[in-house]
């Protein structure tokens, strides 16, 4: 048996252009509406201190993908990476290992490249400015895409503190993405708001405005909201997997939402989303999504 070739953070990231993953991304939506990629709701067991195990496996004609990953939000006070994993990649026909990504690298760039795929299908104009709602790993990934795809467009970070936003903007200006402190450059006027904490409770609370884009990305379990109901409740709602959401997106069942009403990003790349309302989109993932990114990487690997 070949040896399957193991790849680091680093050369993950290489692998995954944000451009090429926007792409890749709306044709999985699409295949995956059609039942042409078969990504199951994950998998999780507990860990200690409220970490949780996931399983993300997928398949297609030509791929099958298995995420194995951690989520352990008590790392933080150890001073280690609150994600690890690994996503194995096979030939979607044999099953055959082909090679084996960093994890939270995938999971990172294909889920802010998700919120970029909703700001191209569902914004009601070209983004002028973005505001980050969150300092951690997710918000670093989101700041780098927009820096890729929207560099014209201003960057707000919002923190638990001052201190934590000047860090992040610090770090960002290290990797040459340009982001302010929402605390310190008091913005206004923002158009598109990207949720992406582990907070249990509301971190976004104003009311929902048409023209606004709102996306909350870091709470994926039901007892989770980022997102105050009333936001909810005032918007058009989309989410990445209808399945998936029903169970883990608690953002919009602690806000009761009307099922009957929320539409699919997919459906998004068919009908318009209305532009006279506010706009939510609400992801929480998949194994779907874990698919298209290894699309691109092995694309990127071919191509070395």
């Amino acid at each position: 048996m070949e040896t399957v070739e193991v790849f680091d953070a680093k050369a993950t990231a290489q692998f995954l252009d944000f451009g090429a993953l926007v792409q890749a991304l709306r044709q999985a939506t699409l295949e995956h509406a059609a039942g042409l990629i078969h990504a199951p709701v994950r998998i999780g067991v507990p860990l200690q201190d409220g970490g949780v195990f996931l399983s993300m496996p997928a398949s297609a004609a030509d791929v099958a993908i298995h995420k194995l990953v951690s989520v352990s939000p008590a790392n933080v006070a150890k001073k280690l990476p609150t994600i690890f994993g690994t996503v194995t990649v096979c030939d979607g026909a044999t099953g055959q290992p082909e090679f084996i990504l960093d994890g939270p690298t995938v999971t990172g760039r294909r889920t802010a490249a998700l919120s970029m795929l909703g700001v191209r299908l569902l914004h009601p104009r070209t983004p002028s400015s973005f505001l980050l709602v969150g300092t951690g790993q997710q918000a670093q990934f989101h700041a780098a895409a927009i820096g890729q795809l929207h560099p014209e467009a201003l960057l707000y970070v919002r923190g638990q503190h001052v201190e934590a936003e000047r860090a992040f903007c610090a770090s960002m200006r290290l990797a040459g993405v340009a982001v302010m402190s929402a605390r310190e450059k008091n913005p206004a006027d923002i158009d598109t708001v990207i949720t992406v904490t582990t907070s249990k409770t509301p971190v976004y609370t104003e009311a929902a405005q048409p023209g606004r884009l709102v996306i909350g990305v870091g709470a994926f379990t039901p007892d989770a909201a980022e997102i105050a109901p009333a936001t909810v409740e005032a918007s058009a709602v989309f989410v990445d997997d209808l399945d998936a959401t029903r169970e883990e997106a608690g953002d919009l069942l602690q806000a009761a939402v009307d099922w009957s009403t929320v539409r699919s990003l997919a459906s998004a790349c068919e009908a318009p989303a209305p532009k006279d309302k506010p706009i939510l989109l609400k992801t929480v993932g998949s194994g779907a999504w874990d698919l298209a990114a290894c699309r691109v990487a092995r694309s990127a690997i071919r191509n070395r």
